[in-house]
């Protein structure tokens, strides 16, 4: 794991997770858990506030935690109610019996993808410690 190795190097590390039994199970050096869909671990887009105070109380977490895989839950919620883990993830059958979800995550796709095209220009395809997947 990455953060294990940055640890060994002296660089304090914390990992963000909507999924605290599998953070659980590779036991990062420390974390903070959020009870949000996947996907959206700093919080909704567009509400920079909310992710602000996310960011803000993780990286007080950062200095917090004491106990190697302790992991701590923040106090924010997705909605009010928890209607949305109904549908997370879940497929469903539609009026047509197709499957679909409430998945609203970017689409996953097999080749790199960058926010702008100067990041295109400046990517190394032959650094030596980036991951690039197979074409």
């Amino acid at each position: 794991m990455i953060a294990r190795q940055l640890e060994a190097k002296g660089i304090a590390t914390i990992c963000m997770s909507s999924a605290r039994s599998i953070t659980a199970s590779v036991n990062p050096p420390r974390a903070v858990y959020l009870d949000f869909p996947l996907g959206h671990t700093a919080g909704k887009a567009e509400d920079l506030a909310g992710q602000r105070h996310v960011m803000i109380d993780t990286l007080r977490a950062l200095e917090t935690i004491q106990v190697p895989g302790t992991i701590v839950p923040l106090k924010y919620r997705w909605s009010d109610d928890d209607e949305w883990k109904e549908t997370a993830m879940r497929p469903r059958k539609d009026e047509t019996g197709r499957k679909v979800t409430s998945d609203d995550r970017t689409a996953r796709l097999d080749t790199p993808q960058y926010q702008l095209d100067a990041d295109r220009d400046e990517a190394d395809p032959n650094c030596p410690t980036c991951v690039f997947p197979e074409a």
